[in-house]
């Protein structure tokens, strides 16, 4: 309906909560307070929460904010994967196991690029195969690390989840598909090496990934399907 929605995290000093605002123009923004301080009777109010992406698809040349069977949905979470729903895109309920805990979707491997954290990144995409989300992976630093990649840096990598079930996994990449290479994504305040991947757009047939670098600079990487891989 022409409603603009941003996730974002809220921060009292004290615990990360992920928070709601609308907008219709971009310019003004209403807050809803924390998304998921009513669900369950405010179980999971108080829990540590960000990294919210919001499952979309493309209509009409650009990406707009999609439902699956009626609800809205979100994968989030910072060292592990998680989802919840939403009928009105503000309150929201976490995906729930039977012991009424959250339900983990995705949690790191040892020995992979993503041995620390499988933190949520840009919007979910539906596509024709599934559901496409890009997450930022940490690499731990110690035994369980990745050899490949530097300890303690980010890389980003890709997930798919059933379009038909949303939280079932199908398919994740072993290997990240971006890695800290320019000297501004290994310097500033992280060192260590990251790009952490946050926006999305489709633009004129060709995808925008904005992604941070080393946590002093902002980036973007192009992709164009009409141009084949090399």
């Amino acid at each position: 309906d022409g409603t603009y929605l941003m996730l974002y995290t809220q921060w009292n000093k004290k615990t990360p909560r992920l928070g709601a605002a609308t907008s219709k123009d971009l310019v003004n923004w209403k807050k809803h307070g924390p998304i998921f301080q009513d669900a369950y009777d405010g179980k999971f109010h108080n829990i540590a929460s960000k990294s919210a992406s919001i499952l979309t698809s493309v209509k009409n040349g650009k990406l707009v904010i999609t439902k699956h069977n009626g609800k809205y949905w979100i994968y989030w979470g910072e060292r592990h994967v998680y989802a919840a729903t939403s009928e009105n895109l503000v309150d929201w309920t976490p995906v729930v196991d039977d012991k009424g805990e959250l339900l983990k979707l995705v949690s790191p491997r040892n020995g992979y690029f993503d041995s620390d954290l499988t933190e949520c990144g840009p919007p979910a995409v539906l596509t024709s195969k599934g559901i496409v989300l890009l997450y930022n992976g940490k690499n731990k630093s110690g035994p369980n690390a990745s050899k490949e990649y530097t300890a303690n840096s980010y890389c980003a990598g890709q997930m798919l989840f059933s379009a038909q079930e949303p939280t079932k996994l199908i398919e994740r990449l072993d290997k990240p598909f971006l890695i800290p290479e320019a000297s501004f994504e290994k310097s500033g305040q992280y060192p260590a090496g990251t790009v952490f991947i946050e926006g999305l757009v489709y633009h004129q047939k060709k995808w925008f990934l904005y992604y941070g670098c080393a946590d002093s600079r902002v980036a973007v990487a192009i992709f164009d399907p009409a141009k084949k891989a090399k």
